[in-house]
């Protein structure tokens, strides 16, 4: 299998983010394992995306992604929606390897179902629905040993794997639900990997492109250049666009930031624009932490910085007992609030354009 220097920056860059911070669960030591590529060939059964039980958020059924934060100002409006989003989650398999299957989860793991609807699904996906009706299928994600293994062919086929699953779900998704309806991609981490694989399958220099009201694919170093025909988003209603953002402490400079990080987009989500100019907290309309129920206006400030979005320590009363140099696991949920509003924005416009005279 050739590996293109683009891909192993972005497999480089997701072990970047791995070692900067547990990503939800896994410890920050260096990952060891006891298995390797040969251990590839040990899978879970595939998921049979004809079953309900098989997508973590789908508009038919409750789920984690119909949730909303605050106490009762903010509503779904799934039912309504014209538009739909795909989400890809990040790394939830990431606490010990199962030895019947070690590089992949299983996708009828209910507590690890259970822990991916109430972490990402929750306070990732859901902010989409108030201007989408919400899909994400559950997949086999890979370990998140992979990204700590010097094995580059191991994480490139691992990834590979897991996306098989991942495009079969959205062949499903467009062969009996979407109709014809515009659509966001949205992502995080180790599902943005698999989503820009979904978008250069699907979208690129295809018809399918003119359904893209824009991609969400945040939490991972990606260059200017890794898409041929899907422009960076540069301002808040710019449709048919990608945008993405890795946010760090300010100041702070992650291990080799110029190899990974040199030629990285940054879209700036108090801002909607690449640029570096400074947004202060005012600008926040407001974020989640681990009470969803509390919206916490101005939480954080933002800039981007070479390839980066730094931030300063965000504003709540237990600050003072975190020191985080990366914010990885909270690059939605700082933003939360400005996220739904720019999502409702994009689609307006995108409905705006392409509506029939």
């Amino acid at each position: 299998m050739s590996i293109s220097i683009a891909y192993t920056k972005i497999l480089g860059g997701l072990l970047v983010i791995s070692l900067s911070l547990n990503v939800f669960s896994q410890s920050r030591k260096k990952f060891k394992s006891k298995y390797d590529r040969d251990d590839l060939a040990l899978v879970p059964p595939a998921p049979d995306y004809r079953q309900m039980k098989y997508w973590i958020a789908h508009p038919d059924v409750q789920d984690m992604a119909d949730e909303v934060p605050g106490k009762g100002e903010l509503k779904e409006y799934q039912d309504n929606a014209e538009v739909d989003v795909f989400f890809i989650y990040p790394t939830i398999y990431s606490k010990k390897q199962e030895k019947d299957h070690p590089w992949f989860a299983d996708v009828n793991d209910e507590k690890l179902n259970k822990e991916i609807a109430k972490s990402t699904i929750k306070n990732q996906a859901s902010v989409f629905n108030a201007s989408a009706k919400v899909y994400s299928p559950i997949y086999r994600q890979a370990h998140i040993g992979v990204y700590y293994n010097d094995n580059l062919p191991l994480k490139v086929e691992a990834l590979g794997f897991a996306y098989t699953d991942v495009k079969r779900a959205f062949e499903y998704y467009l062969q009996n639900w979407n109709n014809g309806r515009p659509i966001i991609i949205a992502s995080h981490s180790q599902g943005t990997n698999h989503a820009v694989k979904l978008l250069r399958d699907f979208f690129e220099s295809r018809p399918l492109m003119d359904k893209l009201v824009a991609a969400y694919i945040v939490g991972m170093p990606l260059d200017k250049g890794t898409f041929s025909y899907i422009p960076p988003c540069d301002n808040p209603t710019e449709t048919g666009c990608w945008l993405t953002w890795n946010t760090y402490i300010r100041d702070y400079y992650p291990p080799q930031h110029e190899f990974w990080y040199g030629d990285a987009l940054n879209v700036n989500p108090l801002s909607w624009t690449t640029d570096t100019t400074y947004v202060s907290w005012g600008a926040n309309r407001g974020g989640v932490l681990r009470n969803f129920k509390k919206i916490i206006p101005g939480l954080s400030d933002a800039q981007n910085m070479e390839g980066m979005l730094w931030v300063n320590k965000p504003r709540y009363f237990w600050k003072f007992l975190i020191n985080w140099k990366r914010y990885h696991i909270v690059d939605y949920n700082l933003f939360y609030m400005n996220i739904r509003e720019n999502v409702a924005e994009r689609v307006e416009a995108y409905l705006e354009e392409n509506k029939e005279d």
